[in-house]
């Protein structure tokens, strides 16, 4: 049986080994994705610009590649694939715990307070005032003055928070800078 496992695979141009070295290099270039998004943050997977949406075709074309080898074949693509999906299942169950959301998912960033942008937050997040700008136009906003705050989410989205209602303290316990918030447009604890 192993022998027709053999002519089979190498038929379809994979080796037992060639395989193996699939597996193996779809987790390395998985964990250094997640490591480089970590490093960058979620800004670089946000923002389709055309540099934007070119560099994420660089990106899949190197990990392709990296995963696939040499010469791509049938067998190695089925097992790339299959290592990738089966490395997001187990990725998304450590997420789905509160120790792995804190390891690998980045944390909300106060950009924008009190209609004032931070910029110290906005250059860690690598966000430009044009970008600030066009997420606010986006919202509505005609003046940063009716804008209590804004918040990078980890998916690079913008959330924007304006005056009227006071904000829940528990809506804001996980983002960072939430103390530059003023305690005036925090609705008192119960």
């Amino acid at each position: 049986m192993s022998d027709v496992l053999n002519d089979l695979l190498t038929h379809l141009g994979a080796t037992p080994m060639d395989l193996i070295g699939v597996v193996l290099a779809a987790v390395g270039i998985y964990i250094a994705f997640l490591l480089l998004v970590r490093l960058f943050g979620p800004r670089s997977l946000h923002g389709m610009s055309t540099f934007d949406a070119i560099l994420v075709i660089m990106f899949g074309s190197v990990a392709a590649r990296v995963i696939l080898g040499y010469t791509p074949t049938l067998a190695s693509g089925v097992v790339g694939l299959a290592t990738l999906f089966l490395l997001e299942a187990a990725f998304g169950q450590v997420r789905a715990t509160a120790r792995g959301t804190r390891l690998l998912n980045a944390r909300p960033v106060l950009v924008l307070a009190d209609g004032a942008p931070l910029s110290a937050a906005m250059k860690r997040m690598h966000l430009t005032e044009t970008e600030l700008n066009s997420a606010l136009r986006r919202a509505g906003v005609r003046a940063r003055t009716e804008v209590a705050c804004a918040i990078f989410e980890p998916n690079g989205h913008l959330s924007i928070i304006r005056y009227g209602e006071l904000i829940d303290p528990g809506l804001l316990h996980d983002v960072i800078g939430r103390e530059h918030i003023p305690t005036a447009l925090l609705r008192p604890a119960r």
